[in-house]
Parts: structure tokens; C-alpha cells; sequence
């Protein structure tokens, strides 16, 4: 059966779009596509293919492709020729890796699918998917996200359950178009910063939110090193734009970087480079949200720069301590 229907795209010749050989029981993918290039959607979903054949990079007008519930290892570095491509599913499979400069190519993509795979982790240029709108990486192991990922200006909708994740990035703000999080089942404590997002859904069931206590502690006044009490008087007097340091600061490039690591109190709004204390708000979800009904409450990651902060508070924060 799937040799007549590709013997049949193949009278078709460049004129041929669409194949679809859907759980034929495939064990590798025909050298034969190779001589359809104009074909824009290829289904190889539900068979047994291990790899990609190389001449698949030839196919440069395809615009969705799936190879879902197969059994690559790699997302394959012959995609990277694939400069039209939208949609890709690679669900189901064993992977667990990107070749390298594999997204380079993929600037047009706006779809990925790797539910159901094998990653650890995820390498840096998956930053690169500048047109990427949907993401799930649900049912994998991962345990970290790179913080390039949160550089994708498109995200609308991010999926990332029943992983390992033990915290969000706290750039995840900068998705400033994202609309739709889920992480539900994973290790995640604490979240961060995220109210003033776009947020419509989110959710964060099975994880151990609500699992740590308060305790009272007694804190000593703050003393700070001399390099952060450099670095802060920097950070503010930048903030105002003191002319003579933003012109000074251009030559200490090594400073500008150290900076650049700075964080902003969530008391007093000024800047700081080594967090005094870190705390959690409770705080009810925007009515824009759809999230779990049982959930009232979620918890969000607020950082001090000062016990005086600490002391002036009008929220209701807990400090975060070992104990």
C-alpha cells in the first residue's frame, strides 16, 4: 500500500503537495521524496522510522511535517534546510537531543511538538525560533530551562508537564505574548514575577507549592561589602541617567556586565546585585486567568534588597530561608 501511494506522488512530480503515509509500518523514510519538491505536507506519523533520509533537506517548500510516534533519537540536522517549515511533530519518539545549528533554519517555524521524548535538557539555540507561537514539551525529563528559551517573542502558548522543572526562569517576563503556561506535575516550589503578564491560562497543578511552612526568625542589620555598596550607588545613579557615569561606564566593560546582573527590590524599587532576602506573596490569580478551580491562591517569588525593606513591607510577604 504505501509503495502504489508513493509510486503515485511520484507520477505527480513537482506537482505533487500533500503525502501522507500514516502508519504504514514503515522502517526508514524514501529516498524517493527527494524527487517531489514542491510537496508541502508530509505525515510519516505511526511507523518505525529510526532516522531521516538525507534527502529530506531537499524538500525546502514543505510546510508541515510529522514524524510523531517513530523512533529518531535527534531532531536531525537535515531540517535545518527546511526554511519553510511551520509544524513539526516529532511526539513520541526517543529523542533527546538537537543537532547542532538544526534552528538555525527553522526561522518560519510557528509549530513544535516533542511531547512524549527523551530530553534532560535543551540546548541555548532553541532561542533562535524567532516565529515560534506554539511550544509542548510535555512528558520528558527536564529539569532546567535555558533562559534563552524565554527569548522567544512569539511564545503564545507554552506547554512543559510532567516533567522534572524545580523553577520558571525569572525571564520568563519577557514573554511578553504569552498567553497560555502549563506546568503541571513537576518540582516547581516557587514561581516568579509574572502577574503584569498576558496570562489568560495557567497551570500549575502537582507541584510543591504549598508544602513549606513559616517560621519566625530574628535578622541583624544589614552590612554589605564594599562591592555592593559600589555596585548599588551605580545601579541607581544610572537609573537616573548621571551623565558622567553613563559615559564612564562604557569603559569598564567587565563592570557593565557585573551590573547588568542587577535585580530590583520589590519595596523600594532600587536596584541591588546580591539578593538580602528572598520571599514569596500569596496572591490571588487574575480573573483572566483559567486555571484549576481548587486553586485560590498561587505563590509568587518577591526579592528584598534590605532589612529595612523587610521591615517597611505592606504586603504580606514570607521570607524563603533553610532550615
Amino acid at each position: 500500500m504505501a509503495e502504489r501511494l508513493l509510486i503515485r506522488a511520484l507520477k505527480g512530480g513537482e506537482h505533487t503537495r500533500i503525502i501522507t503515509l500514516h502508519g504504514k509500518k514503515l522502517t526508514k523514510m524514501p529516498s524517493a521524496l527527494g524527487k517531489l519538491p514542491g510537496l508541502r505536507t508530509l505525515d510519516l506519523q505511526n511507523n518505525q522510522i529510526p532516522k531521516v533520509c538525507p534527502e529530506l533537506s531537499t524538500l525546502t517548500q514543505l510546510t508541515f511535517l510529522s514524524l510523531g510516534n517513530n523512533l529518531l533519537e535527534e531532531v536531525p540536522e537535515e531540517m535545518k534546510y527546511l526554511t519553510s517549515l511551520k509544524k513539526l511533530h516529532l511526539f513520541g519518539n526517543r529523542i533527546c537531543r538537537f543537532a547542532s545549528g538544526v534552528c538555525d533554519g527553522l526561522q518560519n517555524l510557528i509549530l513544535l511538538n516533542l511531547n512524549n521524548n527523551e530530553f534532560t535538557w535543551l540546548p541555548e539555540e532553541i532561542g533562535r525560533l524567532k516565529s515560534l507561537v506554539y511550544l509542548s514539551i510535555n512528558y520528558n525529563h527536564l529539569t532546567s530551562i535555558p533562559t534563552e528559551f524565554c527569548f522567544l517573542e512569539k511564545l503564545s502558548e507554552l506547554r512543559l508537564n510532567y516533567n522534572q522543572l524545580v523553577c520558571i526562569p525569572e525571564e520568563i517576563r519577557f514573554l511578553t505574548k504569552l498567553q497560555k503556561l502549563s506546568v503541571v506535575r513537576n518540582n516547581i516550589e516557587d514561581l516568579p514575577e509574572f502577574q503584569d503578564m498576558k496570562l489568560r491560562e495557567f497551570y500549575c497543578e502537582g507541584n510543591p507549592l504549598f508544602l513549606k511552612q513559616p517560621i519566625t526568625a530574628s535578622q541583624q542589620d544589614d552590612v554589605w561589602s564594599l562591592q555592593e555598596i559600589t555596585a548599588r550607588f551605580i545601579m541607581n545613579e544610572l537609573e537616573e541617567k548621571n551623565p558622567f557615569l553613563m559615559y564612564a561606564i562604557e569603559a569598564y566593560p567587565e563592570v557593565k556586565t557585573k551590573i547588568s546582573q542587577g535585580r530590583k527590590c520589590a519595596i523600594c524599587g532600587k536596584s541591588f546585585l546580591i539578593t538580602w532576602l528572598e520571599c514569596v506573596q500569596f496572591v490571588r490569580p487574575s480573573k483572566k486567568w483559567k486555571i484549576s478551580t481548587n486553586l485560590q491562591l498561587i505563590p509568587l517569588r518577591i526579592l528584598l534588597c534590605s532589612n529595612r525593606c523587610f521591615g517597611d513591607r505592606t504586603l504580606k510577604l514570607y521570607g524563603i530561608a533553610e532550615v
